[in-house]
């Protein structure tokens, strides 16, 4: 949940600072300053491992997802472009595709549009206990929504993100990200359990104020 309250046009502002100060970092890994790729390591691992964590429910996996989701990166990192986006959005999409291609090789048919099951319990999983009873409870509301409207939920709540950091990873405009997030929400409050209803309904008012 973001800490902070921001106008759309703070918000852009934010944005293109942050699009900047990664540019030059990039410029500089690329001269061989390995402190600067530091830099960019420390500044999106938290979210990075959020977003793996999220769509696998496993700590050792997603630690390893991120890892190589770094690695990746920095071997491509010639080919990032900051006139194609920012780096953050290049960086999620390199996430995106090896969190599939894990699934793939796992011998699971899942892709990024299916990967909210919880794991049975045979498996053995390493899971935060809150966190799995927190998403037993939300999984069949989840389930219910289209892919599209799951995955901008998913990425607002629990991976953090602006509706602006959304925009560029969808590739839709901010209003539609906003407007869509709202509108399902609003749909979700009359079929969800009673013990999410206020988690809704907080973020129902956080878009509401412009957040």
């Amino acid at each position: 949940m973001k800490k902070t309250d921001e106008s759309p046009a703070e918000e852009s502002t934010a944005r293109e600072i942050s699009k900047t100060s990664d540019t030059v970092m990039v410029g500089k890994t690329l001269e061989g300053n390995s402190e600067a790729f530091g830099e960019l390591y420390e500044k999106y691992f938290d979210k990075i491992y959020n977003y793996l964590y999220y769509r696998t429910l496993h700590k050792e996996t997603a630690e390893d997802l991120t890892s190589r989701t770094f690695m990746k990166s920095l071997e491509k990192l010639s080919t990032y472009s900051s006139e194609k986006g920012a780096f953050s959005t290049w960086l999620y999409r390199i996430a995106g595709n090896l969190l599939v291609d894990h699934f793939r090789t796992s011998g699971r048919t899942e892709t990024i549009s299916a990967v909210w099951d919880l794991p049975s319990e045979e498996e053995e999983f390493v899971i935060d206990i809150h966190n799995k009873l927190y998403w037993e409870k939300l999984k069949p509301v989840l389930d219910s929504l289209p892919t599209e409207k799951r995955e901008i939920v998913i990425m607002r709540i629990w991976d953090d993100l602006s509706f602006g950091e959304i925009a560029e990873i969808t590739g839709k405009s901010v209003g539609a990200c906003k407007m869509g997030f709202a509108r399902t929400l609003k749909n979700l409050k009359d079929s969800v359990p009673i013990s999410l209803l206020a988690v809704l309904i907080l973020f129902t008012t956080l878009i509401e104020t412009g957040r």
